[in-house]
């Protein structure tokens, strides 16, 4: 039975995730269509996910820089399959200052174009390479349906832009950034496990000569792309005219890359952990870990169980991210609750009782009720705390490991691949073309999220075509 307020995940999953946002108190709909007011509690996640992209992205030998908002909408004519692939979602300011502009602007919806031009600028010898530089920005998408966090027309997220002296620099740059950073935070952080691989011709990002993702199986099996890294070759190079001069007086094109993830991650979590009660978090993307309730009646209660509880938490600060909760015009339930909702991992409880017997009670958050409660020791409280959130870490990872095995399916033909790919995530041979993903993705709405990086050693027969391939895909219905 769910918490009042949140539907459940079997009667309707959509409406589900948006009680979910709601009654965690993550983000709200703001005056502007597709636009949200990402709250306090919503933005605090963003904070540690945003954080450990970052640490990473750093460890990797890149800067953070920051590039306009505004672009000239010339420099997204200048690589032509890019400006296709965006045109429907480019949203342009033709008017400021009381005037019509001579140029429109468009609202960045990705900035390829602008840095671009600009390291065109910065790059003149092969000494200046290569050129490793992040921004953390926010961008805009004229998206015609969305929903908080997962597709809104202006969203947060990092956007990574590198120029290298050769191709093999390029490539090695975009597979790091995708098994280095994202899939390792994905995974190890926010506890999500992940196929990676490249995307086909038709779902590569436009203007890149390869994609490569991380993709995320949510509790419904449909797929939730999590990340993506672009070898973007020599195209826009040579659009905005990226040149340096060799160690040997030639005059050569750079070769470039872009990636990045957003706060559409913060979707990912909801979908991949939560349940009927509320948010689940993982410890280490969780605001608050700790939540200690004190529990008491009368002013002497109050005093005796404060004082207890100043004495447990005395050596929490930069241990654990813990608040305590002495809010006295609320009652226990009415406290519990709002934690569980909010996806707090771990809730210490202490009362006179427990004063008596030297104990509190430690609740765990992916396991509601009596089942993820239990009594200890006081004096080990610290110590236990500890190793429950590195329990609950594993756990999260393990439940949703077990879960995208479970969901992950193999077909030997279109009909059986029809019935598979309702329930997950569907692995099948696959030499079909791009017509081929069409046809399959009118039909049943699926398409190729990855050819993975374990590609068979042996042929068989595709799915769709019948025809002998060595070539693995993996399909699935996607956010």
């Amino acid at each position: 039975m769910a918490k009042a307020g949140i539907t459940t995940r079997d009667k309707d999953y959509s409406q589900w995730y948006l009680d979910i946002v709601d009654q965690a108190d993550l983000a709200e709909n703001s005056g502007v269509r597709g636009c949200m007011v990402i709250k306090p509690h919503g933005y605090a996640i963003w904070e540690l996910i945003r954080d450990a992209l970052d640490q990473r992205i750093k460890e990797t030998g890149h800067v953070n820089a920051y590039f306009p908002l505004l672009i000239p909408k010339s420099y997204l004519m200048k690589e032509a399959e890019h400006i296709e692939g965006f045109a429907p979602e480019v949203a342009e300011v033709t008017r400021a200052g009381g005037e019509e502009l001579a140029e429109p602007l468009v609202i960045r919806p990705t900035s390829e174009t602008i840095i671009g031009a600009t390291y065109a600028k910065w790059i003149r010898s092969w000494r200046d390479l290569p050129v490793l530089i992040n921004q953390w920005a926010n961008v805009m998408r004229w998206e015609m349906r969305t929903r908080p966090f997962l597709r809104t027309a202006e969203f947060l997220w990092q956007e990574g832009h590198t120029a290298h002296a050769t191709e093999e620099e390029a490539e090695q740059e975009t597979l790091k950034i995708l098994h280095d950073v994202y899939a390792d935070v994905v995974e190890n952080v926010m506890a999500i496990p992940v196929y990676r691989g490249l995307k086909t011709e038709r779902e590569r990002f436009a203007g890149a000569v390869r994609t490569y993702s991380i993709e995320a199986m949510m509790q419904d099996g449909k797929a939730l792309q999590a990340g993506t890294s672009h070898n973007l070759g020599q195209n826009f190079a040579h659009s905005f005219e990226i040149k340096y001069q060799t160690s040997d007086n030639r005059e050569e094109y750079c070769w470039t890359t872009s990636w990045g993830a957003s706060t559409r991650l913060i979707g990912a979590l909801i979908m991949a952990h939560s349940d009927d009660d509320g948010l689940v978090l993982p410890p280490k993307v969780a605001p608050l870990q700790v939540v200690l309730v004190p529990i008491f009646k009368t002013d002497e209660e109050r005093s005796m169980v404060l004082e207890a509880v100043a004495r447990l938490t005395a050596g929490w600060k930069g241990r654990f991210r813990f608040k305590i909760d002495d809010r006295d015009n609320l009652s226990m339930g009415f406290k519990a609750n709002e934690w569980e909702v909010k996806g707090v991992p771990v809730r210490v409880e202490i009362g006179p009782k427990d004063l008596q017997k030297g104990t509190v009670a430690v609740s765990r958050r992916d396991r509601p009720g009596r089942e993820g409660k239990t009594f200890i020791e006081q004096a080990g409280l610290d110590e236990h705390i500890e190793g429950l959130l590195d329990e609950m870490q594993q756990a999260l990872y393990d439940r949703a490991l077990a879960f995208q095995r479970v969901h992950t399916f193999e077909a030997a033909d279109y009909d059986e691949f029809k019935q598979k790919v309702e329930q997950g995530f569907v692995r099948v041979y696959f030499d079909g073309n791009g017509d081929d993903e069409d046809r399959i993705k009118a039909e049943t709405k699926a398409t190729v999220r990855v050819l993975p990086f374990d590609q068979a050693e042996e042929a068989g027969r595709c799915f769709f075509t019948g025809r002998q391939t060595q070539r693995i895909a993996i399909f699935a219905r996607s956010y």
